[in-house]
């Protein structure tokens, strides 16, 4: 009998869900997308082997366009409650979601567990590069996925799978506001006037913000002037207008730098 039990435990160490809780070995089961994801999640070492570090970034960037937030937790990735170990919720976090009312639904769209459905926001990292998910609140319409590649001092960024930005500039993270729109800061122009640097790290740092709008499928980088000391910049919705401030005290103030409209795509 002791062998017999011992063999059930291996069986489930080593079976489809590749994660330690049995719920979410009965998840998998069920979701081929999050099944592929744990597959390709735990064989990053030697998938970028057999492939290179950019293509096996895209490839999961691609699996990770189609997985829900409980795929990435039954995947074993971080949550926003704790990055550095997998779900100890799946009793809770697998059950099917429930849509929040506009009263629950937190401000930028992020769920935090236990809850239906799982969280809202997912990191993971293997040796030198992170992968973080936001999803965008709500019913999920949309999410961002971050690579930060540390070897190659490099970010790149996928919104529904689209690559979007640049791979030498951006924050490793960002958020969504009202679920349409993903804000993250970059680096600001290395000629600003109020840019300075220390023994090549930053001392007062100007940052840009770029912004990706999912409703129109468009994208755009909001570079600080010469006048514009972003150090901080927040971004606020305002019915059909953006309101971007420079830093959270501007914000307080209600100072905004610049107003933009959102009736139309950014050209």
């Amino acid at each position: 009998m002791k062998g017999l039990g011992w063999g059930r435990r291996r069986r489930a160490r080593e079976g489809v869900s590749g994660v330690r809780d049995e719920a979410w070995g009965e998840y998998l089961r069920q979701s081929p997308e999050g099944t592929e994801l744990l597959a390709w999640w735990q064989q990053a070492r030697d998938g970028m082997s057999r492939t290179d570090r950019d293509a096996y970034g895209e490839r999961l960037a691609s699996l990770l366009a189609d997985a829900s937030a409980r795929d990435c937790a039954a995947a074993g990735f971080g949550c926003t409650r704790r990055i550095d170990r997998v779900c100890r919720e799946p009793s809770v976090c697998r059950l099917d979601p429930v849509a929040p009312t506009p009263a629950e639904d937190a401000p930028r769209g992020e769920r935090e567990g236990p809850v239906q459905g799982a969280c809202g926001g997912f990191h993971s990292f293997r040796g030198d590069f992170t992968v973080h998910v936001w999803f965008s609140g709500g019913e999920d319409l949309h999410r961002a996925v971050f690579w930060h590649d540390m070897e190659a001092s490099t970010v790149r960024l996928w919104v529904d799978g689209i690559p979007v930005g640049t791979a030498d500039d951006l924050n490793p993270y960002g958020h969504w506001l009202d679920g349409r729109l993903l804000v993250v800061q970059a680096e600001g122009p290395d000629d600003h006037p109020l840019q300075s640097y220390g023994p090549g790290l930053p001392v007062t740092g100007i940052a840009s913000v770029l912004i990706h709008d999912t409703a129109h499928g468009s994208t755009q980088t909001l570079i600080p002037g010469p006048h514009e000391t972003w150090t901080e910049p927040q971004v606020v919705r305002a019915g059909e207008t953006l309101r971007v401030y420079a830093t959270p005290e501007a914000r307080i103030a209600d100072v905004p730098d610049r107003i933009l409209s959102l009736r139309a795509a950014p050209e």
